[in-house]
Parts: C-alpha cells; sequence; structure tokens
C-alpha cells in the first residue's frame, strides 16, 4: 500500500501473523531447526497476501546463512517458487552479516541480525514457507514473524506469484581469450562478445510476468575492475542484443566510474564494498526495478558478463527477484552445501607469492612490480 492509499478503507480483510511466540505464554519466544531438518513457519489456507517477513536466529555454525536454504510454495504447487539461501535472500552474501538498508529488504540492527522483506507475496489457494538445515550443527533459535493479510473474497485476477532464485557460477576466460584474464586491455585488446552465451544468468524464467531486482555477489580473485560486464536482458525469446543492453556493471547498479564506497538508496546501492588492494575481495551490489519493472509475456533470460567479453574469473552468487504466472520454470537443482561455501580470501600473503612469482618470470634479482612483460612470454 502506497502512501496515496494509504487512506482507503478495506472492509472485509483481516491482517493476521504466524510467528515463533512461546504458545505457553512464557518467552520462549523461538523454534529450534535441527541439523538436517526442513521446518515449515508457515503453511496458510484460502487466499492472501504475505506483507512482511522478519527473523534472526542462532547457531554455532558461522556458515548458517549460507547453510540454512529458504523456500516458499504457492498454492499448492511441488516446486518451490523461492529457493535461496537464507543470507543471499535477504542480502548478506557469503554467510556474511553486515547492515544492509532498501525499500524491499533489510538486514537491521544488531549488526545485520534482524533479517526483514516487505515484497509482497500474493496466493490464491494456499502458501507454506520452509526453512531447510542443511549445518551439521541445530539452529537453537529461530524467531520470526510472517505478516499477512487474510482475503476471504480472494485477492482477484491479475496477481503475480513472488519468485526468487538464487544462482552462483565461478566462470573464467571464455573461448577466444586463451588463458589470460584481461580487463581494460591491460594485456592487449580484447575480443568482442556479440552474444550471452557465457554470461552469469539473473533470471531464466517462462510465463507471463515481470522482473523487479537483483542481489549481486561478487568476489573477485584480482585488484582489477571486475565490473567492466553488460547486463543483457531477453524478452519472449528476442535474439542478441534484445530489448534492454547496458554499458557497465556499476552503471546497471545505476552508479558509475568504479565505485568502492557504501551507498543505500530504497533502489539501488554498494552494501558491502572490498576493503583489499584495487577491487580484491567481496562487493555486494543491489538494483530493484520498483518504479520500472521489465515486463515478460513468454520469458525472460537476463544475464551480466563477468568483465567485458566475459574475460574474468569470478565468484558470482545472485538472487533475482521477480512476479509470474504459475506454473513457472523449474529451478536447476540448488548446488550442495560444500559447493555453496565462499572461495577463501586473497590477501597480503597471496599478494607478495604473485610478487614472487612475477620476480621469477623475469629472471630474479630487484624488481619493483610493474616492470613490463613482453606479451608473447608464455606465463606458468
Amino acid at each position: 500500500m502506497s502512501l496515496e492509499t494509504l487512506s482507503r478503507l478495506r472492509p472485509g480483510i483481516r491482517t493476521k501473523r504466524v510467528s515463533s511466540y512461546d504458545r505457553s505464554g512464557g518467552n520462549n519466544d523461538f523454534v529450534r531447526i535441527e541439523a538436517g531438518e526442513t521446518k515449515s513457519l508457515a503453511i496458510l489456507n484460502g487466499a492472501g497476501v504475505i506483507k512482511h517477513i522478519w527473523n534472526t536466529l542462532a547457531c554455532d555454525d558461522p556458515m548458517i546463512r549460507r547453510n540454512a536454504v529458504l523456500r516458499m510454495f504457492w498454492d499448492g504447487e511441488d516446486s518451490p517458487s523461492v529457493e535461496a539461501p537464507l543470507g543471499d535472500f535477504f542480502g548478506q552474501g557469503w554467510g556474511e552479516k553486515y547492515l544492509y538498508a532498501s525499500l524491499p529488504l533489510a538486514a537491521a540492527p544488531a549488526g545485520g541480525n534482524a533479517l526483514n522483506c516487505y515484497f509482497p507475496m500474493p496466493f490464491g489457494s494456499g502458501a507454506r514457507i520452509e526453512i531447510e538445515n542443511q549445518s551439521e550443527s541445530p539452529i537453537t533459535h529461530f524467531y520470526y514473524y510472517i505478516d499477512y493479510e487474510d482475503h476471504p473474497g480472494g485477492i482477484g485476477a491479475g496477481q503475480g506469484r513472488f519468485h526468487a532464485w538464487w544462482n552462483r557460477q565461478m566462470p573464467g576466460p571464455e573461448a577466444g581469450q586463451g588463458d589470460r584474464e584481461n580487463e581494460w586491455e591491460t594485456l592487449g585488446a580484447q575480443p568482442i562478445n556479440p552474444a550471452d552465451t557465457h554470461n552469469h544468468v539473473l533470471i531464466h524464467a517462462e510465463g507471463a510476468g515481470h522482473y523487479v531486482g537483483v542481489n549481486y555477489f561478487v568476489d573477485s580473485p584480482s585488484p582489477l575492475w571486475y565490473g567492466e560486464g553488460d547486463d543483457m536482458f531477453l524478452i519472449d525469446g528476442e535474439a542478441w542484443p534484445g530489448s534492454l543492453h547496458g554499458t557497465g556493471t556499476e552503471d546497471y547498479f545505476n552508479s558509475s566510474w568504479c565505485p568502492k564506497e557504501l551507498y543505500s538508496h530504497p533502489y539501488f546501492g554498494y552494501a558491502r564494498v572490498n576493503g583489499e588492494t584495487g577491487f580484491l575481495g567481496r562487493t555486494h551490489c543491489y538494483r530493484f526495478h520498483l518504479e520500472d519493472p521489465i515486463y515478460f509475456e513468454k520469458s525472460l533470460r537476463a544475464s551480466i558478463e563477468h568483465g567485458h567479453a566475459n574475460s574474468l574469473t569470478l565468484d558470482l552468487a545472485t538472487v533475482a527477484y521477480w512476479y509470474q504466472t504459475e506454473p513457472h520454470r523449474a529451478f536447476t537443482p540448488i548446488l550442495t552445501r560444500a559447493k555453496r561455501q565462499p572461495l577463501p580470501q586473497i590477501g597480503a600473503v597471496e599478494i607478495h607469492k604473485w610478487r614472487d612469482s612475477w620476480r621469477r618470470e623475469l629472471g630474479g634479482g630487484p624488481l619493483w612490480g610493474n616492470e613490463p612483460l613482453p606479451l608473447d612470454t608464455k606465463i606458468g
């Protein structure tokens, strides 16, 4: 409900909540989720709209936000419409905790421990929300609210169902670029990329609907800028370059000139930036199309390059959010817990080893570190 419609009365609608409150009247207002257990948080009947979800948790596993999987099902479906690690869905990458503020999603004090979602989630004949604890440790305390509207008369036609999909890939330099990771033409001219074949896929949906945004978590093993990759949206089966073609990663996220600073706008921003040399390490960008949804009637394939012409090795994880008709295209199986773990962080020791390798390639002796290497020299 917008401010413009806030005063409009809505007779017949009832506001309800499912929460983890202590049914005895005591203060143990949480549920326990054992290692390996799948816990249903809410099973709702009839028609309605989920308006707000809040949760916080305690677990001995420091990676529980990547090791717990959130799923949502609408109208009795067997295939989830939402499937993502718990932290990533709410805008917390790599199993970390940090403050994050946007209009539909937030990680609130203390220290990002309180996870909030305001995406409206309509359902016509029931809804189910569950958490699977894929950790080896129990979630000893899981507190939650699920606030929703009960619509006895139905929600009416034209209500898309909410979807969210997590995709994690670690692509490398693609065919035609040899074994070099190249950006800004540092190692010579870069090839063109007249396709989206090797891009990181944000969403591949079938049906009618509209895309409303993404959380983008990138871990870069290089100090070079990671973000020359163009965003590409192919709507209803159209060929490349499609209806919407971007000019660079930071441009899609409404920023410019290789940003490396925290910034929070209701629709876009940088909730986490790397603290290492150049652009080495972890960065979390977000972009929500709340004023400018991307509509599709039959299908949508949205993707983004990893470096210009897919020239870089990056650890990319994204959660895309959209609404569409059901049935939806089934998601690829979520990666196993082992394959969801972040890669080790690169720091001063690794950079020193790179420098030592460079010295040996140039014959040893004194080396400052920026001596040119002939482009025809074989590395390794």
